[in-house]
């Protein structure tokens, strides 16, 4: 367990219990779009089931901030954890028909809650200089996740992708459940967190809008916050856009097996554990945007790619792989730390609620604009990433040039 060495507390009990959430997930998240097409759902009704999960997931953003200081961080995160993940797993895993995906997007949509909520247990009692080491130890766990993938492959090619992932999401189901639990027990209620939840123990929604509104105007007000943000909404953008489509487009656009699909996350990881190992150590946080713009060349080199890659080519989609696993592996950390790193501790909640709507309202049209471009041209949709990543880089530059940092 060395990738825990110094860390502590509710950080700590936040990445223990992690892989238990990590390793089902990358097993049945690579074929979900897969189990949509061969249940009867168009590729258009997967990105307007997308986008309906992104628009629903803005309310619960909405209201993750407020609930999170009211009922404490802790209680927040098992009460919808439990309601988003446990019974999404369960209706995804007795899926019929459009309508129980689009049921599933509902209940998952309350996801936001948590992730608030565990964002602030996860940095709250970790000082600075530690988060970017927190946040690469997450991405090891997502990593070390991604290496499983292909037993995801071998329930594929013995069982056929219908009956395959209903396998995955049951465990899935079981396993998360669980991990819920146990994270339960192993953490605390932060400092901030009690404070808040004796300033909002009367608070009513009024107040509540009224503070949001002044966090949004606070984001407005510092070019380097609204620079970090607006980066973070892009970068959310295209990965919104790639783990919608990219299965899919392996599958019918470049007719790759589907029980071979699970391959390039596994490939992927392993390359990103080297550059976890081998590379990241050694890069500096004071140079936070250089590694993250360097990450995102890396990932816009590798879409590229893929929008020329030739048909039954694994070796060449492998090839994708690595070059856009590589690239987040080097920008995400960076970009979490740069993003925590912007937002005072005591108005965290609140600013993780705003930032959240903020990504939802401009990625809920990811599912529909990806949905309606791939069935232009599956290529397309590749473009848009691509497009959305020189963005990113531009704004970057920018930042850089300029030499921004956080006021105060």
């Amino acid at each position: 367990m060395n990738w825990l060495q110094g860390i502590r507390g509710n950080a700590r009990g936040c990445l223990i219990y992690e892989p238990m959430f990590i390793l089902p997930y990358s097993l049945y998240t690579t074929y979900a779009t897969v189990y949509m097409l061969r249940l009867g759902v168009t590729t258009t009704e997967i990105g307007v089931i997308a986008s309906i999960g992104l628009v629903l997931q803005m309310f619960s953003s909405a209201a993750s901030g407020y609930l999170t200081d009211r009922m404490g961080r802790r209680r927040a995160l098992l009460t919808f954890d439990l309601i988003s993940w446990t019974g999404g797993t369960l209706l995804w895993m007795l899926s019929q028909n459009i309508w129980f995906f689009v049921a599933a997007a509902v209940v998952n949509s309350y996801q936001k809650i948590p992730n608030t909520a565990w964002y602030c247990l996860l940095v709250e009692d970790t000082v600075p200089e530690d988060r970017a080491g927190v946040f690469t130890a997450l991405q090891l766990i997502t990593v070390v996740g991604g290496l499983f993938t292909p037993l995801g492959g071998w329930f594929t090619a013995r069982l056929t992708v219908v009956p395959a992932t209903r396998l995955m999401y049951g465990l899935a189901f079981v396993s998360m459940t669980a991990m819920f639990l146990l994270r339960h027990r192993a953490v605390h209620e932060t400092e901030i967190g009690l404070r808040k939840m004796r300033e909002t123990r009367t608070a009513r929604w009024g107040e509540v809008l009224r503070d949001h509104l002044s966090v949004i105007r606070e984001i407005a007000s510092s070019k380097y916050v609204l620079a970090v943000f607006s980066v973070y909404i892009l970068n959310n953008f295209q990965g919104s856009l790639v783990t919608t489509f990219l299965s899919v487009y392996l599958v019918s656009a470049l007719h790759i097996p589907a029980a071979w699909i699970a391959l390039f996350p596994a490939i992927a990881s392993f390359v990103t554990l080297f550059l976890i190992y081998g590379v990241v150590p050694k890069l500096k946080p004071e140079h936070a945007l250089r590694h993250v713009m360097l990450g995102f060349c890396l990932s816009l080199v590798g879409n590229m790619l893929l929008i020329f890659a030739p048909l039954h080519q694994i070796a060449f989609v492998a090839v994708t792989s690595v070059l856009t696993a590589s690239g987040m592996v080097l920008a995400n950390p960076f970009l979490e730390a740069l993003t925590a790193n912007s937002i005072r501790d005591d108005e965290r909640a609140k600013f993780l609620s705003v930032l959240t709507v903020l990504i939802l309202l401009f990625t809920w049209p990811a599912g529909v604009i990806g949905g309606l471009t791939y069935s232009a041209d599956p290529r397309a949709t590749f473009g848009l990433v691509a497009g959305t990543l020189i963005v990113g880089l531009c704004i970057l530059a920018l930042l850089r040039a300029r030499h921004m940092r956080p006021a105060g």
